[in-house]
């Protein structure tokens, strides 16, 4: 005998009992997943703006082939109030909708899908009406499903729904009692007496029918109260529904005559005691009852009236034996060929109305409801959030002298030429005082000259800490007065928080428990081997004495810098810092203050950068600068631009950095400078240069991407009108970014057919294609380059020999293109890059 391969089997405890069995059908029927968007559990807020539709998808699916149902609920977490918007189905159990981002802050949103039986039925009823296939079952179920939906209704949808049942009473007929279906007798009745009427008008007024015995009573009595609608859901029941919402309904009785027709008068007192529009269906009921029988020689309850709510009588036999199900068709031979009773087209159109499926889809119960929970939580942030343009600076570098330290008022001369850049952000490093112990200078020499004015990122002395200013850029008030003038040219100030100290930063007297101190007493340097910041000492976030307290002391820097209007900061190195701390800091300030911007300076691994985006942050530094091929482009633009990273991180380009100098530019020249400037401004909503840049700066530490004499650790004062600049093209630029909402994201880049791997050729659009945009650039600064692309015509639905009309957004110049396949060529002395607007000529 062979032994098992794999061994002795694992078994499962087998459950057992009830419980088992229960607990397993309360799980949802109906699966709900793939959301989108959703970035995890793990996230504190999908990134949007305010003004912006939130479209929502996700996989809805269950068992077997009834219609389901699906809904979006949203709200702004001040309100107790959910907002509701439906669901569609699109393709392959996918379904979407979306909601308004109407308010500035956090919304929170979930969707619930359910069994929709109306939608069910009105599908069937619909198919079965196409095939020419009897309905008067699914006619009965609408009935009851009305009914239903009755009892969750407001005042409004029941007159509605009162409205539906009324007119199906009068199409259809009243619903067949199973007193009726029980005692049906096949009749030959060609005319009905006024007793009989009269009998079956006082059964209609007490409603009787449905419940009392009916075996002794006249069966054509008993037929004309069912047709007239003697069952409460019938007349009878319009009738109490009408009472219900205290409307007009039975007349009251009074004595009667007799008549020839009518010896006792018992009809006649009937017909008064409970009104013209009973008496009138009694009659016509009647009538139908005869043209019927003329037409089936067969009369029962369930079939009486011309449009009666079964299609076919059961036989005397059927209703012994009880074989007849009452649905579509009959079970007996001998009915078999007879005619169905037709249902009035408009009973059907009205059951398959959209204004009725509308309020019933409203009130009905929501059978196997399932629901999306916990809610995903959006942000709502201001434009400036996601489309700006940066601007950086170091204020004491806005000098005309090395000698001489510039002051908040200095820079403020310099804010009409940044306005007129076209940029929206002006963004200063640490304006903090700067400690002497261990005081960088030049070049980062751990020797300082006594002038030497040392790097703003050792941020404290004896002058203060984070919520100072350094004594040479001015006081409060003098960055007050930067702060309006600055608002006064449309631009807004961001500030950077280094959460990091000097040895002389008050914290370390003041709170020694803060920090993290070494076996032999000394304090820790900050490290990132084989660098080294001596000038640097930083906290320890989760030191005994440093919880919650310094928590909470670094919240209330924000605090206060907000509390002065500032409301964009930059962080540094935020990566090296616990997320659990960001998370908890951010919710803080954006709860009482959602319109502040948090920028994260992390290059660092792909997924601790979007974590940072997880936790809160607004926008984020990226790999960008390292990204020179157009693969390169393609790829990381893909990335960043698919769930869930895109609702996660906004990019934000900065071009260059008081710490990077990249090595692109080092040697490319003029035309680098344009090719990084176009790259950034075109591909990010985000993007953003350091000051020097637009003068085409370049000189490098050796080997290293640095800046050479970099503004961090000396007065650098520069000639803003230097020859070779770029400040022109800087300016057109923005002035297009403006221009074209086209500009303001980066997940709309769609990559076209340009055959010449230097040359990066992209559309970009808005959704509604109003704004439609082409880019090609240059990515060889040192060569001219040329290649055969594209039009999109197809996005447009035209034809590969159509035309669209071009137009230069640099340089004003316009045209026809005609075809599909043009030819362009890119010369980086003149324009490495061409960004084209395109309409229909």
């Amino acid at each position: 005998m062979l032994k098992p391969i794999f061994g002795k089997p694992i078994l499962q405890p087998a459950s057992r009992g009830k419980k088992a069995a229960l607990a397993a059908a309360r799980e949802p029927r109906i699966i709900i997943e793939a959301l989108d968007p959703d970035a995890g559990p793990d996230c504190a807020a999908i990134k949007r703006c305010v003004g912006d539709t939130v479209t929502v998808e996700a996989d809805i699916y269950a068992d077997g082939h009834d219609k389901l149902a699906a809904r979006i609920l949203w709200r702004a977490t001040d309100s107790a109030d959910w907002q509701s918007a439906p669901l569609a189905l699109d393709v392959n159990d996918r379904w979407r909708g979306s909601f308004p981002l109407e308010r500035l802050g956090r919304h929170e949103y979930m969707i619930e899908a359910w069994w929709d039986r109306w939608a069910t039925l009105a599908d069937h009823l619909a198919r079965k009406r196409a095939a020419g296939v009897p309905v008067g079952i699914e006619v009965e179920e609408a009935r009851q499903l009305l009914h239903a939906a009755r009892a969750g209704a407001s005042s409004a949808q029941a007159d509605v729904i009162d409205a539906a049942l009324d007119t199906l009473d009068r199409l259809v007929g009243p619903p067949a009692s199973a007193g009726a279906r029980a005692h049906g007798k096949r009749r030959g009745a060609r005319e009905h007496p006024a007793p009989a009427r009269a009998a079956a008008l006082r059964m209609v007024e007490a409603g009787t029918t449905a419940s009392a015995p009916v075996c002794d009573a006249d069966p054509t009595a008993v037929a004309l109260a069912e047709a007239a609608g003697a069952a409460p859901d019938g007349a009878a029941g319009a009738d109490a529904r009408r009472r219900a919402a205290g409307k007009p309904g039975a007349a009251a009785p009074s004595d009667v005559p007799a008549t020839d027709d009518d010896p006792s008068g018992t009809a006649g007192a009937a017909m008064t005691a409970v009104g013209p529009d009973l008496a009138e269906r009694v009659a016509r009921a009647s009538d139908d009852l005869i043209a019927t029988a003329a037409r089936h020689d067969t009369v029962s309850g369930p079939v009486l009236g011309a449009a009666s709510t079964l299609d076919l009588a059961p036989s005397d036999a059927e209703l012994a034996s009880g074989a007849h199900a009452w649905g579509d068709a009959p079970a007996h031979p001998d009915l078999a060929a007879k005619p169905p009773l037709a249902i009035d087209p408009a009973a059907l159109d009205l059951l398959l109305s959209a204004e009725l499926a509308a309020v019933v889809h409203d009130t009905l119960d929501r059978a196997f409801l399932a629901r999306v929970e916990p809610p995903v939580a959006v942000d709502a942030e201001r434009p400036l959030a996601h489309f700006a343009s940066w601007y950086e600076l170091f204020p004491r570098s806005i000098t005309t002298s090395p000698e001489r330290h510039g002051t908040f008022a200095d820079v403020i001369t310099r804010l009409p030429a940044i306005r007129d850049m076209g940029f929206d952000v002006l963004y200063f490093p640490p304006i903090h005082p700067i400690g002497l112990s261990h005081r960088k200078g030049r070049n980062n020499s751990l020797v300082p000259a006594p002038d030497d004015p040392g790097s703003p990122y050792a941020i404290g002395s004896e002058d203060g800490g984070h919520d100072a200013i350094h004594p040479e850029l001015g006081t409060l008030d003098d960055f007050r007065h930067l702060r309006d003038a600055a608002a006064d040219h449309g631009l807004e100030l961001a500030l950077d928080f280094a959460i990091q100290c000097s040895p002389d930063h008050p914290w370390l007297r003041q709170h020694p428990g803060w920090f993290d101190w070494r076996p032999d007493g000394t304090i820790k340097h900050a490290e990132n081997p084989p660098k080294k910041y001596e000038d640097i000492v930083n906290v320890d976030f989760y030191a005994a004495d440093a919880m919650p307290d310094l928590w909470i002391a670094l919240r209330d820097v924000v605090l206060f810098w907000v509390k002065e209007g500032v409301k964009i900061f930059r962080v540094d190195n935020p990566h090296t810092k616990p997320i659990p701390f960001w998370r908890w800091l951010i919710a803080e300030v954006r709860g009482r203050h959602p319109d502040v911007i948090f920028l994260s300076e992390a290059f660092t691994r792909p997924k601790p950068m979007y974590r940072l985006g997880k936790a809160g942050f607004t926008q984020g530094y990226t790999y960008f600068t390292w990204r020179h091929t157009k693969q390169e482009f393609i790829q990381y633009l893909t990335e960043l631009a698919t769930p869930p990273v895109r609702d996660v991180f906004r990019p934000n380009f900065f071009v260059n950095t008081p710490d990077i100098n990249p090595k692109f530019l080092h040697d490319s020249g003029r035309a680098g400078f344009l090719i990084r400037a176009a790259l950034a401004a075109t591909l990010s909503g985000l993007w953003g240069m350091f000051a020097g840049f637009e003068l085409c700066e370049a000189a490098a530490v050796p080997g290293k991407e640095e800046y050479l004499d970099s503004d961090k650790y000396e007065i650098r004062p520069r000639d803003w009108n230097a020859p070779g600049n770029i400040i022109a093209e800087i300016t057109a630029l923005n002035r297009v970014r403006r221009e074209n909402p086209a500009f303001h994201t980066h997940t709309n880049a769609r990559f076209l057919n340009c055959w010449n791997d230097n040359i990066l050729y992209f559309a970009k659009a808005t959704e509604d294609m109003s704004n439609f945009v082409l880019v090609a650039i240059n990515l060889d600064p040192h060569h001219a380059q040329e290649a055969d692309f594209e039009i999109p015509l197809w996005l447009f639905d035209l034809p590969d020999h159509a035309s669209l009309a071009g137009e230069d957004l640099m340089t004003g110049h316009k045209w026809t293109w005609t075809g599909k396949v043009q030819h362009m060529r890119l010369d980086p002395w003149f324009a490495p890059y061409g960004v084209w607007r395109v309409t229909r000529g």
